[in-house]
């Protein structure tokens, strides 16, 4: 993890890439848990029966927005702010789902800072270029200027 002791250092990441996160597994699980918070119970995502039997995939998939929800948790594990008291979900710019995520794929998040702008009274707005890699694909899960706020 990439630990910046304000957000005055944190200012100076604008423009650089951060290292990957660690792979991550998406769980049928994780899709069925998924399912139930939201109340989207699309077979395609809850019925391995089914969907092995109907869907062009062979096996569930995950939902898009299960992908999206997953960027929070993968910057936090990727960089900290120290001086931070809390941090909020602000936004998203843009957001585009290239590849299903089967059941039991790996994904993992690659993200460069776009823009770290002062926030008040005592916070910062951070935007992502975010890219949700699926292992052994060409094409991303999904893609995404996610944006963030950090308040000391």
């Amino acid at each position: 993890m990439l630990k910046v002791p304000d957000s005055v250092s944190f200012k100076q990441l604008v423009g650089q890439a951060l290292p990957p996160s660690d792979w991550m597994t998406i769980t049928q699980e994780m899709i069925d848990d998924f399912a139930w918070a939201t109340g989207d119970h699309q077979w395609i995502h809850v019925d391995p029966v089914r969907s092995a039997a109907e869907s062009p995939f062979g096996v569930t998939i995950a939902h898009g927005f299960l992908s999206v929800s997953l960027l929070s948790k993968l910057i936090m594990e990727m960089v900290s702010v120290e001086s931070a008291r809390m941090g909020l979900n602000y936004g998203l710019n843009r957001v585009r789902f290239l590849t299903p995520v089967v059941v039991n794929s790996q994904v993992r998040l690659q993200t460069t800072i776009l823009s770290v702008e002062d926030y008040e009274p005592t916070g910062v707005k951070v935007t992502w270029d975010c890219t949700l890699e699926l292992a052994g694909m060409e094409k991303p899960a999904c893609v995404a200027e996610f944006i963030t706020l950090f308040f000391e």
